[in-house]
């Protein structure tokens, strides 16, 4: 019987699930990665079940005030880093690397393009809300496609029909096109499935560019980047922010390579960006 706290083999699962539905038009076909039919799709319906299921408002809610006070650890980013390194798991199939490496390919590719500093830092930063998983959060609420919660949940959701099991889904509070919003109300206004992408938007809010701070936010948010699912929630401020969401996103899915980058050289480097941008330490 598959776990609820960890039903994938590797948290890395789920973005192999991504490249799956949303592979690189130019290098990658489909067929490059898992199919559907893969035995290894049991287990990413298993997690999108239990995600389906268990992220209300409610949900979302608590989670909010339990770690937005920052009081689990004080870390320099460095550290952090290293203490999400512990998340490594070699049944990965598409890549050996570690977390710390998978964000160096992820930032020198940004990098090697020419981007702002900030942007190449986003690159190195933005999957340092996985620490979630070191203080005990199952993996349904770290990682997967993030969506708002406290309206009706769009089909444009992978594997939406998990859905019925949600108790928002039979709440007429949460369950219309509205729900408890405005129309156009802005996504600052939205309640986001909890994850890594939402804490680490709420440990950066005060330290990073706002276009950095859309990408961290709102990377894993499929359904409205590539779907346009939630316009009706969006501003046009949100809409030109998103420019930068769909800029950084296929630095994240398809700079995997089987080289590893050499943490040593790369080392001074990032520690002067991250020393530009943010405090000595952060508290998680």
């Amino acid at each position: 019987m598959m776990s609820e706290t960890a039903p994938l083999a590797s948290l890395d699962q789920w973005e192999d699930d991504v490249l799956s539905r949303y592979p690189e038009p130019e290098h990658k076909s489909k067929e490059d990665y898992r199919n559907y039919d893969s035995p290894e799709r049991d287990t990413v319906r298993e997690f999108y079940r239990l995600n389906h299921t268990y992220q209300t408002y409610d949900f979302v809610r608590e989670k909010e005030r339990e770690f937005l006070a920052f009081d689990k650890k004080e870390l320099p980013v460095w550290g952090a880093m290293e203490f999400l390194n512990t998340l490594v798991d070699d049944s990965d199939p598409d890549t050996d690397l570690d977390q710390l490496q998978h964000l160096l390919q992820t930032a020198e590719a940004i990098r090697a393009d020419g981007h702002p500093d900030w942007f190449v830092l986003t690159g190195f930063l933005h999957d340092m809300g996985k620490v979630l998983c070191l203080f005990g959060e199952p993996q349904w609420a770290v990682v997967g496609d993030t969506f708002p919660v406290g309206c009706k949940h769009s089909d444009k959701i992978v594997y939406s029909e998990y859905f019925v099991n949600n108790p928002d889904a039979h709440d007429e509070r949460y369950n219309t096109k509205y729900g408890v919003y405005e129309p156009n109300c802005g996504l600052r206004n939205v309640h986001m499935s909890w994850g890594h992408d939402e804490y680490l938007y709420q440990i950066m809010k005060n330290y990073m560019p706002e276009p950095a701070l859309y990408m961290m936010r709102y990377h894993s948010f499929y359904s409205q980047h590539r779907e346009g699912a939630y316009d009706h929630l969006m501003d046009a401020h949100d809409h030109e922010m998103f420019k930068w969401v769909n800029k950084f996103n296929p630095y994240d899915l398809y700079s995997k390579s089987p080289k590893p980058p050499v943490v040593s050289e790369l080392k001074p480097y990032y520690e002067d960006l991250i020393a530009k941008y943010l405090p000595a330490t952060l508290r998680l």
